[in-house]
């Protein structure tokens, strides 16, 4: 068995799983503001358990050349040898990737992506993010950011004939998808086009009904973020699009992007490409324990 964690900026969750992905949930914690307490924390899942090593889904990106981890939410990890770090503390293997990775192989091997030898699982959050398997294994990239659609200056502005300007990015750069794709975007998008301030529920809800002020803000979204997801499924060729992220909790939104995406590529499908993801509670985990069990054999 692998002892897995699913570590974002507020809260580590960790379980028991292995290479089936089957994860009994053992609790979770605070995320700590220091490192000892980091490990502290993590030392007291493992406390008398019989494991052959440990699995971490984590909100960043490890450096496949340094090793190092980029995390901006949790500054007590971030820049650090995250592997060689743990290792030395727990006295194990670890196998440290993306949660947005993890979440892709979580569908490619359980869920959506079943049968699908190229799966992009995209996030549909607070922001947008992504993951790539191909062959049930999840690809890193250089630096360790494959999948990363989100960011990049790629975003149209003038879509349907309406201005919008190139929004400053967390990234640094003005523009990316992140900046519309995600919840916040969405909700930031409707009150440059709009001038209302509402939640992206409440502006799902409102396009559902009819309301023309949300019904003009989704036509814009699509328009935005449709593009730039066909580009990156025209060069990746996935066959599977699962969709996590709490905009995918609104499936009329989601086959309303797979249409527009569809209509976007060279390879015509007659049914949908992306689904809203199987996995809605801990795909963290359920990626972490199978990645942990294809890195330790």
């Amino acid at each position: 068995m692998i002892i897995c964690f699913d570590i974002g900026g507020s809260r580590i969750k960790a379980g028991l799983g292995g290479a089936d992905g089957r994860v009994e949930r053992l609790g979770e914690a605070p995320t700590p503001t220091n490192f000892r307490a980091f490990t502290d924390a993590m030392n007291t899942f493992l406390h008398g358990r019989e494991v052959s090593g440990v699995a971490v889904s984590i909100a960043g990106c490890v450096d496949p050349d340094t090793g190092r981890l980029k995390c901006a939410n949790i500054p007590c990890v971030d820049g650090r040898a995250i592997v060689d770090d743990l290792e030395r503390v727990l006295g194990l293997p670890v196998w440290v990737g993306n949660d947005a990775d993890c979440f892709a192989l979580a569908e490619a091997q359980q869920g959506a992506g079943v049968g699908h030898r190229t799966v992009f699982g995209i996030i549909l959050g607070t922001g947008v993010g992504g993951g790539l398997v191909i062959d049930g294994r999840i690809v890193t990239g250089a630096g360790g950011y494959a999948g990363e659609w989100g960011h990049g200056p790629v975003l149209n502005t003038r879509p349907l004939g309406f201005d919008v300007p190139h929004f400053p990015c967390g990234c640094g750069l003005a523009g990316c998808v992140d900046t519309v794709g995600g919840a916040r975007g969405l909700e930031r998008l409707h009150l440059k086009l709009s001038g209302q301030v509402a939640a992206s529920t409440a502006i799902i809800a409102g396009w559902q009904a009819g309301d023309a002020a949300a019904a003009q803000t989704v036509a814009v979204w699509l328009e935005l973020v449709s593009g730039p997801l066909a580009m990156v499924l025209n060069v990746v060729g996935a066959s599977a699009v699962p969709v996590g992220g709490g905009l995918s909790s609104a499936p009329e939104l989601i086959a309303a992007l797979d249409g527009a995406v569809r209509a976007r590529l060279l390879r015509r499908t007659a049914g949908p490409l992306l689904t809203p993801a199987a996995h809605r509670t801990e795909p963290g985990l359920v990626g972490a324990a199978i990645a942990g069990a294809q890195a330790f054999g």
